[in-house]
Formats: C-alpha cells, sequence, structure tokens
C-alpha cells in the first residue's frame, strides 16, 4: 500500500486542521488509539497502532480550545518486509538511504535545515525527518541508521 505524504495537507484521510472527533473516528479504522495524556481530549498526542502493518501514527493536537489536528508523526514500519511505503513527491522516505534523502529534496528546490537537535527539516514543506527510534533498524559499518524512521507533518 502506497501512502502520500502531503505537506500543508495530511497523509492518507487524515488532514491538519480536522477536528479530533473526525480524525479519532478515522484512526480507529487504522488500529487501536493511545491517548496521552489520559485524559481522552486534547491538548495531547494519540499513537495510533496500525493491526494491518508495523507502523504508527501520532495525531498531535497542540490547543484545548479548538481540538484541531496540527501535526502528524509517522514512524517507520518495524518489519523490512512490511507492503506498504510513505510517499513524499513519490520518494519511499523510509527506504531512500537517510545520507540521499536531503540532497533529493535539495534538487527538487526544497530548502533542507539541518538542526542541533538531530533532524532535518525541510522548510518549506514544514516536514522533519528524523531517526529517533529504538527499533532494531538496518545500519551502515559506522552503526549509523541507513533509513530516516519518523517524519513529522506540520501546520
Amino acid at each position: 500500500m502506497d501512502i502520500e505524504l502531503l505537506p500543508h495537507v495530511g497523509l492518507g484521510a487524515f488532514r491538519l486542521g480536522m477536528s479530533f472527533d473526525d480524525a479519532v473516528a478515522e484512526a480507529r479504522a487504522w488500529g487501536s488509539v493511545h491517548h496521552s495524556p489520559e485524559s481522552g481530549r486534547p491538548p495531547g498526542k494519540y499513537v495510533i497502532a496500525s493491526e494491518a502493518y508495523t507502523v504508527q501514527l501520532v495525531l498531535i493536537f497542540e490547543l484545548e480550545e479548538q481540538e484541531l489536528l496540527t501535526g502528524i508523526e509517522v514512524w517507520r514500519f518495524q518489519d523490512e518486509a512490511e507492503d506498504i511505503a510513505f510517499l513524499l513527491e513519490g520518494i519511499d522516505v523510509f527506504r531512500t538511504p537517510a545520507d540521499n534523502l536531503p540532497g533529493i529534496l535539495e534538487e527538487r528546490g526544497h530548502e533542507v535545515v539541518e538542526s542541533d537537535y538531530g533532524y532535518y527539516e525541510v522548510t518549506d514543506l514544514k516536514l522533519r525527518f528524523a531517526n529517533h527510534s529504538s527499533f532494531d533498524y538496518p545500519v551502515d559499518e559506522e552503526g549509523d541508521p541507513l533509513y530516516y524512521d519518523y517524519v513529522l507533518i506540520t501546520v
């Protein structure tokens, strides 16, 4: 299955700016939903564990008074044989080598900035890529991850 990362818009059926209730209803179609904090209502993060794939999405609601989706985190699949791809402009962001992805995006006219916190930000697309997981993903000879394991889409 291919899922498009849509900068400024969302991911799959999740749309930045959608209501909390609509987002949670859609999330339940993906799998189980875990709330953090436990209050059940925004603000907070809502982790979706897919029942069909070994991926997790995190829906971010920052403002209690509006309860609108402001960010979506996507965590790379844990099973390398997984039949799922997250695409940005046709690029599989979790199977394109991390050393190559920033350059490919820059060749397409996007500014990519490395932060002091260890992530790469595609400024015009409001996307962040990072390697922050504790999962046992493929690494190179130096032990560095071969691929990004996290992407954040924000408003």
